[in-house]
């Protein structure tokens, strides 16, 4: 990777370039965490055929010995997340943890193992009635089901219209979850079925804390990571026992909610990698 410390770029808010300085002085009690799709691996039309972006193991190699942890929140199952990373096995990584399922799993690179909740009945049952929903709304030509174990997720961007499919559907796979107790997140065209009381705020929070951290850095690119924002947000703004933050999006086109929020943007998971090899290159 050599050394290449001008390729680290400013934040573009105070907060967060108080954000960077904070991890720059005390990396060993700072916290990376990290969405996946979008965020490490690009965004593809199949989810089972994406991928962490070349180069991302090596620069979270050179990262995670110099920090006290690296995270990666994911709205996967803990264990896809590992395999499409390709994260288990390396040894410069035993420091990094796997939060699956917006934090409901947990994979710890030092012990191999997944620590994961009993599924959730609704989902069950919700599985059994999604193909009949879409049917019901004329939206079955294109979209595609994704079984994620704890929830489940339909994906428009395969179809004729993808947007339009999207908006159709929220409405009717709102109130398809309500009926069994779950709730609706929406992402880039897509909708995921899952239970409520865990999102990637919660986890990323809980993180920080178990590891007492004094700074943390999260990256990540859709509506689900709107929930991390927040909670880096309210962390640096607690006074003067606040935490310092700062907060990237991969990419802002489509998630512009997002974009508006970060202290530094950058146009997608390529980027990212060469963010996190310049910062593992600065400590």
């Amino acid at each position: 990777m050599g050394s290449h410390p001008e390729r680290l770029p400013n934040p573009t808010t105070p907060a967060g370039r108080e954000g960077l300085d904070a991890v720059l002085a005390r990396p060993d009690r700072a916290v990376v965490a990290l969405d996946f799709d979008g965020t490490l691996a690009d965004i593809v039309p199949d989810p089972e055929q994406a991928r962490a972006h070349p180069g991302t193991v090596e620069a979270l190699a050179a990262l995670a010995p110099k920090v006290a942890a690296i995270a990666v929140i994911t709205g996967r199952p803990a264990g896809v997340a590992v395999r499409y990373g390709g994260f288990a096995g390396v040894p410069e990584l035993e420091h990094l943890v796997v939060l699956g399922h917006y934090g409901a799993e947990r994979w710890d690179a030092v012990t191999g193992t997944v620590h994961a909740p009993a599924p959730h009945p609704g989902v069950t049952a919700v599985r059994a009635e999604l193909p009949g929903v879409l049917h019901q709304f004329g939206a079955w030509n294109g979209t595609w089901i994704e079984e994620k174990g704890q929830a489940v997720a339909v994906h428009t961007r395969r179809a004729q219209d993808p947007q339009a499919a999207f908006e159709s559907l929220r409405g009717p796979l709102g109130e398809l979850a309500a009926k069994h107790g779950l709730i609706v997140e929406p992402g880039r065209l897509v909708l995921e079925l899952r239970p409520p009381g865990m999102d990637k705020g919660v986890a990323l929070a809980g993180f920080v804390a178990e590891l007492d951290a004094e700074s943390v850095i999260y990256a990540g690119d859709d509506l689900g990571d709107l929930a991390a924002f927040a909670a880096v947000e309210k962390l640096r703004s607690e006074g003067p026992d606040g935490i310092p933050g700062l907060l990237v999006c991969s990419g802002s086109a489509e998630v512009p909610e997002l974009a508006e929020r970060a202290d530094l943007s950058v146009p997608g998971p390529a980027a990212v990698v060469d963010f996190l090899a310049a910062l593992a290159d600065r400590l």
